[in-house]
């Protein structure tokens, strides 16, 4: 994430003053572009016991491996095999999907901010999320296979 000095002489990174998102639901990034969306085993376990299945019918129906880890199914059209007129798993929703926007490359620069915004509404709108919020969210998606 690119940094600047503030008065202090201290790095901090542009969006220093919090950002404001809130998910509208949308599911506009759940939908029409193929990807992955990972899932750790603690993941599945919490979904799995959501949808009131076991983890391997819910492996059997909902993942495909990839390289020794899990991601949710898609549909052929790119939709989230768990998203229907919204997502059902919204309440245990993975990590990944819990932590957007705030993954590195949204973060990288204020343009990049800007153009996310084009596709996601939520973005620049309700909380006000902390630096060291984002931060957080930032270390918890990349540490979770880590």
């Amino acid at each position: 994430m690119s940094k600047h000095k503030d008065i202090q002489g201290d790095n901090q990174p542009w969006f220093k003053d919090g950002l404001r998102f809130e998910c509208q639901r949308c599911g506009r990034c759940c939908r029409g572009e193929p990807g992955v969306v990972w899932v750790n085993k603690r993941e599945i376990e919490k979904i799995s016991s959501f949808l009131g299945i076991t983890k391997n019918v819910f492996a059997r129906n909902y993942l495909r491996s990839i390289n020794d880890r899990f991601s949710l199914l898609e549909y052929g059209n790119g939709d989230c095999v768990m998203y229907d007129n919204g997502c059902k798993i919204y309440e245990e929703r993975p990590c990944q999907c819990r932590t957007f926007p705030f993954w590195k490359p949204n973060l990288e620069n204020q343009s990049e901010w800007e153009k996310l915004k084009k596709t996601c509404p939520g973005i620049d709108k309700g909380k006000l999320h902390t630096l060291k919020d984002i931060e957080e969210n930032v270390r918890i998606n990349e540490s979770r296979f880590g």
